[in-house]
């Protein structure tokens, strides 16, 4: 209730610290000015109080509370709600080109490189918003899962439903991912053009030589970070399909043309990642995010409500009554 409630000048509250010394005056000045008598017995008076002897000091309460009220109005109550707008100085536009051959089902990532590599992705894509992002799928094949948007819900939804199926030929096409994802950014008139290549295998499917690929990124002024996942050594990985179409899993060496992916990354302007693991993996999106940042200027609107004015009419208003009573019902006793 109070979060959005201050106070413009709040050092006027330390006048409150002569609230005291004015209750203080007040008590010694009315003993001060109480008549007394001195006789030696009171046994031929008839005791009687009145009422209004005993509601003087209302008048007093009164001007204190007047006196509260307008400290408290100097200070200057009110409410503020601020409203902010985002614009984006420097765009960038970035295409995620994902590996989805049948090694991407191993295991060696939890629960697979595949799973983890969405996983990770789509917290990428959230952490970005001031960004368009596009998708690209390739195994033995690539293409268009997304074009670039700033509709972070379709990528996302896009991201979702990525997975290994046979309507891709099988092999890992290197070359047609990174050109599939050069093509869909190359006409983008963002500041900066990203491309995030991840693969677990080495090229060994499709028509377009990798390098070929990497020299159009090149002219189109595309950087490239390159992403190898898979542990060192063996890892269980798919190694044939029942007549049921069940996926069996053995142990299989992890193969990664890294050199191909250090190349491509060094020529382009970007960097080369290995993940070995599912915390690699986070740290190396995290990496990206870090240096492939967007300048976002944020402007911040304020718009206050004040009230004092409130504070300031009751206090006329109290002040009044109180002048009213000390001019007429307590007119015979100040």
């Amino acid at each position: 209730m109070f979060a959005n409630f201050t106070f413009e000048n709040p050092e006027f509250f330390w006048l409150f610290l002569l609230l005291p010394l004015a209750i203080g005056w007040y008590l010694w000045k009315r003993n001060k000015q109480t008549p007394e008598l001195k006789i030696s017995t009171t046994k031929g008076f008839k005791a009687k109080s009145g009422l209004l002897p005993k509601l003087k000091p209302v008048l007093f309460v009164l001007r204190v509370l007047v006196l509260s009220l307008v400290i408290t109005a100097m200070a200057r109550p009110r409410t503020v709600d601020v409203s902010t707008q985002t614009s984006s100085t420097q765009g960038i536009d970035i295409v995620m080109a994902i590996d989805v051959s049948a090694s991407m089902l191993a295991r060696d990532l939890q629960p697979n490189r595949l799973d983890a590599t969405k996983n990770v992705a789509e917290e990428f894509i959230q952490d970005r918003p001031g960004d368009r992002i596009g998708l690209v799928v390739y195994a033995g094949e690539s293409f268009t899962k997304t074009p670039i948007t700033s509709d972070k819900a379709i990528v996302l939804d896009a991201l979702e439903d990525i997975e290994y199926n046979n309507v891709l030929e099988g092999g890992t096409a290197i070359g047609s991912g990174l050109a599939t994802a050069v093509n869909r950014i190359k006409d983008s008139d963002a500041e900066s053009k990203v491309i995030i290549l991840l693969t677990d295998g080495v090229n060994n499917a499709g028509f377009i030589d990798p390098n070929t690929a990497s020299e159009l990124a090149i002219e189109f002024g595309i950087k490239v970070y390159t992403i190898g996942v898979g542990s060192n050594g063996m890892a269980l990985s798919p190694i044939s399909v029942t007549r049921t179409g069940r996926i069996q899993f053995g142990n299989v060496q992890v193969e990664i043309d890294e050199e191909l992916l250090k190349e491509i990354a060094a020529a382009t302007g970007g960097k080369y990642f290995r993940a070995t693991n599912n915390e690699k993996l986070e740290e190396i999106y995290a990496e990206i995010d870090a240096l492939e940042k967007t300048e976002i200027e944020e402007f911040r609107y304020y718009n206050y409500d004040e009230k004092f004015r409130p504070l300031v009419l009751l206090a006329g208003g109290l002040l009044l009554f109180e002048v009213l009573l000390r001019f007429t019902i307590f007119r015979g006793f100040i």
